[in-house]
């Protein structure tokens, strides 16, 4: 009998938004496989248990995350059936790709409800339950446009930009409480992101940028399903990740996404330097 109580307390409580599919679905999985017990969500609940797959340890929720309400009761339902949140890995999303001018400012605003919005309702339902615990992890899918833009992201860089800079703040918010904030840019991993499901193009409306468009569009179809990444293999890293007393603010996920750090990095660096002399003589004379 105590052995099995020592057993069960090893076990973590995961509230994975976006389950349905692509890398929520592999997410949900591994952390079945790895003894955890899951709350998978998602807009059709149904979906969601038929992909994840049946299991003891699994509770299916229908949860639309740009709903605040619909956020709170998934994690009243989580919290009624395993008592706790250990760790929430906020991972629903979609994306508006298009020029900037010819995506309407509807759609600029849905992307923005989704995967920023998202984030921010599901972790302002959880973090009451976590900071009464003392612990928790929340994990956030960002994604390598969140360190840096590009043409044709407009909507959604700034929707990633704008929840690394939520996420990066809100780390030394609930650290006190024993909860840590861990934000997750994946490169290019073979996932639903770029199917029809999941991505919405902008209709292509002004001829200056028609060219750009179709050149654009045919490829990133044509990139669809023969992406480099392994999602199985980064939702196993994911879980490694989560047993360390220390996990990173940021994980770069994927060869391509580290490459984009250590760009990045070395352009700041550079930018940095280009007007160090002008930048830094802008103090008042008096100061």
């Amino acid at each position: 009998m105590t052995e099995q109580k020592d057993t069960m307390t090893e076990k973590k409580v995961w509230f994975i938004t976006g389950a349905g599919r692509g890398m929520g679905t592999d997410i949900a999985k591994a952390a079945l496989a790895a003894g955890h017990l899951v709350v998978a969500t998602g807009r059709d609940q149904d979906k969601v248990a038929g992909a994840v797959g049946e299991d003891e340890n699994l509770l299916a929720v229908k949860l639309d995350v740009t709903d605040p309400a619909a956020a709170e009761r998934a994690v009243r339902a989580a919290v009624d059936r395993f008592g706790r949140i250990d760790v929430l890995v906020n991972n629903a999303g979609n994306f508006y790709a298009g020029f900037f001018e010819e995506i309407s400012p509807e759609d600029f605003r849905k992307q923005i409800e989704t995967t920023m919005f998202g984030p921010i309702n599901v972790t302002r339902a959880a973090l009451p339950v976590m900071r009464a615990q003392r612990s928790g992890l929340i994990m956030t899918i960002s994604s390598t446009a969140g360190i840096t833009g590009g043409e044709f992201l407009t909507a959604y860089a700034a929707s990633k930009f704008g929840v690394e800079g939520w996420a990066e703040s809100l780390a030394p918010e609930v650290a006190p409480f024993g909860i840590r904030s861990m934000i997750v840019e994946p490169g290019f991993f073979r996932t639903e992101l770029l199917t029809p499901e999941s991505t919405s193009y902008a209709d292509s409306t002004i001829e200056d940028y028609a060219e750009r468009t179709r050149q654009t569009v045919a490829a990133w179809q044509g990139m669809d399903g023969k992406q480099g990444g392994d999602p199985v293999k980064l939702a196993g890293a994911l879980i490694q990740l989560t047993e360390l007393d220390e996990p990173p603010l940021r994980f770069a996920a994927g060869a391509d996404a580290v490459q984009v750090f250590e760009t990045r990095a070395k352009e700041l660096q550079e930018q940095a330097d280009a007007h160090r002399g002008l930048s830094s003589n802008l103090a008042r004379d008096d100061a």
